[in-house]
């Protein structure tokens, strides 16, 4: 669109409703990506957002670790599930046009087609090429929804007499969550493979061909899959130069982990006392019990209702001076605004509407309603998981604990012990999602490894309890606990299957709640691994 175009834009709106339009976009699009000419400026699910109308303009903030953009909005077109915006940069006399798309992925249908079958037929060389002993068969990449198999995964079979191999491969094309699930498409392949071999073969195993540099979280999954049922092979391919690398899964390779303080609730809560006074001021007092207060750090507080951040408070510096002072924003999901006098009554109105809205007997359709939903289920459980599984501590269960490998950055669901001092990892999902399994995985990892790191003898605490963790407790050696919990009618009919594949050192459980977990949750089935 060029900047003069604003004639298809909704620029005739007022500053509210061009904010509004914003912020529902961006509840009901929770993974948006924001584009500059095509380029990637923003992805939300890492950044956050404010939105402001004083004196008749709706400004846009978006910041994130890498960058930070103000932009004053002058119109809005709708297409279908993207938003263009029309925008001003402060200062400057020419408009300009950024893009609010649902995903990452923005290749057209068939610029994604012509990608995808070039990967096939490269695979297919490399893999003719590499082991040439065997023969591949069935080397394809169609859509089988049936099974849970995509387009975006190439999957056929190489097989030598009465041997064969299952083999998955994803193009470096592909986003980085479409390449970080190939192995449980991989899996399923694998399976798949075995119960329709119509006993010709004996399929040996999995061999999974991923991008080079992009092996590492396949990695360290690997080492943690069931040997007994199969041998696992993981391979880098460069396809500019076709070459292929072997990447060893038989242990996790150089792991490093290293895990945010723990710090004491209470005080935090105190410390940001005056700026939670302020909120709760402005609530009215029927409301005010239904807010939830959760430390997010020792100098940050989050309102939360069901689970969903609705204001902060941060302790912080005044600017341009050493003198400390309480920080308050508020918005919904990754919006941010700042708490001032002209901006209240835009804070009166969205607690208005999210209270509405968000409580067990709420209209499902309603964005406020959906929004994070897996915080909404956290909620319930961090009050209840006692009762959901006796075996486990009421206190303290820790949330969101952020856990670091290398540059990547891990947030933990929920974190607590058994009555007897076990480790327990619980994975929430509210939504079905086909790779909960291996995202489990990963944090069952990263709280294993934290458990072992205990000197040279293995008697001093460990990493966990170094760092604060459940204090007055002698954690457990014992590997942790992994429980996954979902409602029943939204557990993947392939959760089973992948579980299966694990490693039989890792004790998992599977909890199945209601449908009305949101108002009483009741266990509708629990299933244990061996």
């Amino acid at each position: 669109m060029h900047s003069g175009q604003t004639s298809p834009l909704k620029a005739s709106l007022e500053a509210p409703e061009l904010a509004r339009c914003l912020e529902r976009y961006l509840a009901e699009h929770p993974r948006a990506v924001v584009l500059d000419d095509g380029h990637v400026l923003f992805e939300m699910p890492a950044s956050s957002y404010s939105l402001s109308t004083e004196h008749g303009r709706c400004v846009l903030q978006l910041w994130s670790e890498e960058r930070n953009l103000i932009r004053t909005v002058l119109g809005i077109e709708e297409r279908k599930n993207t938003l263009r915006i029309l925008v001003r940069r402060l200062g400057s006399p020419r408009p300009q046009s950024l893009q609010l798309v649902p995903d990452r992925d923005q290749r057209t249908p068939t610029s994604r087609t012509v990608a995808r079958s070039a990967y096939l037929r490269l695979l297919e060389r490399v893999l003719i090429r590499s082991f040439n002993d065997y023969k591949l068969q069935n080397l394809r990449s169609a859509m089988d929804l049936e099974n849970s198999f995509g387009p975006a995964y190439a999957r056929g079979l190489l097989v030598r007499g009465q041997q064969s191999w299952a083999v998955i491969g994803t193009s470096a094309g592909e986003t980085t969550a479409t390449i970080g699930g190939v192995l449980t498409l991989g899996i399923l392949w694998l399976a798949h493979c075995r119960q329709h071999g119509g006993g010709k073969t004996v399929c040996q195993g999995l061999k999974v061909f991923l991008p080079k540099g992009a092996s590492d979280v396949t990695r360290a999954r690997m080492a943690w899959l069931n040997r007994n049922l199969g041998a696992w092979e993981l391979y880098e391919l460069c396809e500019a130069s076709e070459e292929l690398t072997h990447i060893d899964t038989a242990g996790e390779g150089n792991l490093k982990m290293r895990l945010v303080q723990a710090f004491d609730p209470d005080a935090a809560i105190e410390r940001v006392r005056p700026g939670l006074d302020r909120l709760m001021h402005l609530l009215p007092e029927g409301l005010r019990n239904r807010v939830t207060l959760r430390a997010k750090s020792s100098n940050e507080v989050a309102c939360t209702l069901h689970g969903l951040e609705f204001a902060r408070v941060r302790h912080g510096f005044a600017p341009h001076s050493f003198t400390r002072q309480d920080n308050i924003t508020f918005g919904a999901g990754a919006n941010e605004t700042p708490l001032e006098a002209a901006t209240e009554a835009w804070f009166v109105e969205l607690v208005e509407r999210l209270f509405a809205h968000r409580h067990p007997a709420g209209n499902p359709r309603d964005p406020l309603f959906r929004l994070q939903p897996e915080g909404w289920l956290e909620s319930v459980l961090r009050e209840r998981l006692g009762e959901i599984e006796p075996g486990l501590r009421p206190s303290p269960i820790y949330s969101q604990v952020p856990a670091f490998a290398a540059a990547d950055r891990g947030m933990l669901d929920l974190l607590t012990v058994t009555q007897a001092g076990r480790l327990a990892v619980v994975e929430l999902k509210a939504d079905e999602d086909l790779h909960l399994p291996l995202q489990g995985l990963d944090y069952w990892i990263r709280v294993r490894w934290l458990n072992e790191q205990r000197g040279v003898e293995g008697e001093s605490p460990s990493e966990l309890e170094r760092s604060g963790y459940f204090p007055g407790t002698r954690l457990l050696k014992d590997a942790p606990l992994l429980f996954f919990v979902a409602p029943a009618l939204r557990v993947h009919p392939s959760m089973e299957m992948v579980l299966a594949h694990f490693s039989p050192a890792i004790q998992w459980t599977l909890i199945a709640l209601n449908e009305g977990w949101r108002s009483q949750p009741k266990t509708v089935f629990r299933k244990r691994g061996p």
